[in-house]
């Protein structure tokens, strides 16, 4: 089983399904009872709709107190199967571990086999280590189709992952519909080209890319998400990355000049400006994006904003005066802080990215602490929430292996056994500040990814180890790959196209986009020059 259980313990014998099996449940668990029903009546072929006899074999869901809300209990005999939970989340990650008890076809979507499916008797006391579990998608770098969105979450579900934030806005796409604005998505949603590869190489491919998610997309993302207990968290990213929508809507940026939507990846220059007016078209934004998206964490980036443009303007440096400001990133925490006050003032909980450390984080918000345990550590000091995503060691766009075979192979090697061994609690911590780490976020960062084939191989196996990580902690790494090789059959019904352990098949090798690998070393070297100043504050 991936994620490792907690505790198991064996029993003897087999419970066996069959056409006479009956599915029951009490009351609460009604949807995750549906659920079953659905996957494993289309890969056994049963109805599974049978009522409850006497004699006949059956699982049942069943209502327990004293559980966590997302811990349960399974108990396979050869005359029942029974998983109790408190809540939802409990009982359907139960039915999640029934499933992998099974044969792999039980994650084919119709019958492949014949023969008994049977389940080994065993007892599963079982609950995640860190309440936040999460994957970030980057659909604005490069869309990704609903239905693909759709499928990322079943194999999140699979995993039992909770938490998908999508990074919907940036330099190169708008990808949410906002009636109130709509040349966010008519202008902001397409570009006129892309890097093949690496930007270094100079090279583009000519050809226009875009889509957009409708604001009823979302809502069926968002839904079909919570009947997997995964909750969606948008993020409209302010104040840089913001070159999209200052192509919609020049007004929102410090030039007097039209820009187009970003064509190239990096950090781009063109950030919003400090005006009451672009500060008011981001909460209207906002108001959109809260009738969209009813989780209680909203991402309102923070991250990646230069200050030349800031530096430059009249406006900007009469803000500093007014507001008695001394420095650019305190400038930017300022304009955060209107967004995430707004944010508290509805009842939502701001996410943010940790260059705000270096402006003062606004008070109330959870940091995303990319830039390792240095920020990670000061925002817990600080007093705010931490959810870890370290670059170096949870960005997945990162190559897996040395060599050119890998596709795009860009940043330094991050290996299936690199992520099985993250730990997300930064060393130093007392236990009242360990509590403060929320948990951990994996991220398909998507300038490199440019199909859902390829998010595919730079995710898996590696988002399995990392579902590991941060459900059981479980450090045994032969013992996870012994577990891998069954899991992977399981990935393959799935459809996933994951990288092989020996290295990419023939298909998956990218030979037209070269990469820019860098060393382990020169990712220290950067991200030490990216904290320098916050190195100062310990």
């Amino acid at each position: 089983m991936i994620p490792a259980p907690a505790r198991v313990g064996e029993g003897s014998g087999a419970f066996t399904i069959t056409q006479d099996t009956a599915l029951v449940a009490d009351p609460p668990f009604s949807a995750t009872l549906r659920w079953l029903r659905d996957v494993l009546g289309r890969a056994t072929g049963y109805a599974l709709d049978g009522a409850p006899a006497a004699g006949h074999p059956r699982i049942e869901l069943r209502s327990r107190d004293g559980l966590g809300p997302e811990e349960y209990l399974l108990q396979v005999a050869e005359d029942g199967v029974l998983i109790e939970a408190s809540e939802g989340a409990g009982a359907f990650y139960g039915a999640q571990t029934l499933r992998q008890l099974l044969d792999p076809a039980a994650f084919r979507a119709a019958p492949v086999r014949q023969g008994e499916w049977t389940v080994p008797a065993v007892t599963v006391a079982d609950r995640p280590a860190y309440g936040w579990r999460g994957l970030l998608i980057d659909v604005a770098r490069h869309f990704l189709p609903k239905n693909d969105l759709l499928r990322y979450v079943d194999l999140m579900a699979v995993h039992k992952l909770n938490v998908l934030h999508l990074h919907l806005t940036d330099d190169q796409g708008w990808r949410v519909e906002i009636k109130r604005y709509p040349r966010l998505t008519e202008v902001g949603a397409w570009r006129r080209e892309s890097p093949v590869g690496a930007v270094v190489h100079g090279v583009s491919d000519g050809r226009p890319h875009g889509g957009y998610y409708t604001q009823d997309d979302l809502r069926e993302i968002v839904a079909y998400a919570a009947a997997r207990h995964i909750t969606v968290v948008p993020e409209i990213d302010l104040p840089g990355h913001t070159q999209a929508a200052i192509a919609a809507y020049p007004s929102l940026g410090n030039l007097d000049e039209p820009l187009e939507v970003g064509t190239t990846w990096g950090i781009g220059s063109n950030v919003l400006n400090v005006a009451d007016e672009t500060i008011t078209f981001f909460k209207n934004v906002l108001d959109e994006v809260l009738d969209i998206f009813p989780g209680e964490y909203v991402c309102v980036g923070g991250d990646e904003c230069p200050k030349t443009q800031w530096n430059d303007s009249v406006q900007a440096k009469e803000r500093m005066r007014e507001l008695g400001l001394e420095s650019a990133e305190e400038l930017q925490t300022w304009f955060v802080r209107q967004f995430t006050d707004h944010l508290l003032a509805r009842g939502r909980r701001p996410y943010a990215w940790d260059e705000l450390l270096e402006g003062g984080v606004p008070p109330g918000t959870t940091v995303s602490a990319w830039r390792g345990e240095l920020c990670a550590t000061l925002a817990v000091k600080a007093g705010h929430d931490v959810v870890v995503s370290p670059f170096d060691r949870l960005y997945l766009d990162f190559r897996q292996a040395d060599g050119h075979e890998e596709p795009v192979p860009i940043g330094s090697v991050t290996t299936l056994r690199d992520v099985h061994a993250f730990d997300p609690v930064p060393a130093g911590l007392d236990e009242d500040e360990r509590r403060r780490v929320l948990g951990a976020g994996a991220a398909l960062w998507t300038e490199h990814i440019d199909s859902p084939r390829l998010l595919d191989y730079m995710a898996f196996p590696r988002l399995s180890a990392f579902a590991e990580a941060v459900w059981s902690g479980a450090r045994d790494f032969g013992e996870f790959a012994d577990r891998l090789a069954v899991h992977e059959r399981r990935l393959a019904a799935l459809g996933v196209e994951f990288r092989p352990a020996s290295g990419p098949h023939p298909w998956q090798k990218r030979p037209d986009a070269p990469g820019n690998p860098r060393t382990s070393a020169e990712i220290g070297r950067k991200l030490a020059g990216w904290t320098a100043n916050l190195s100062r504050r310990t």
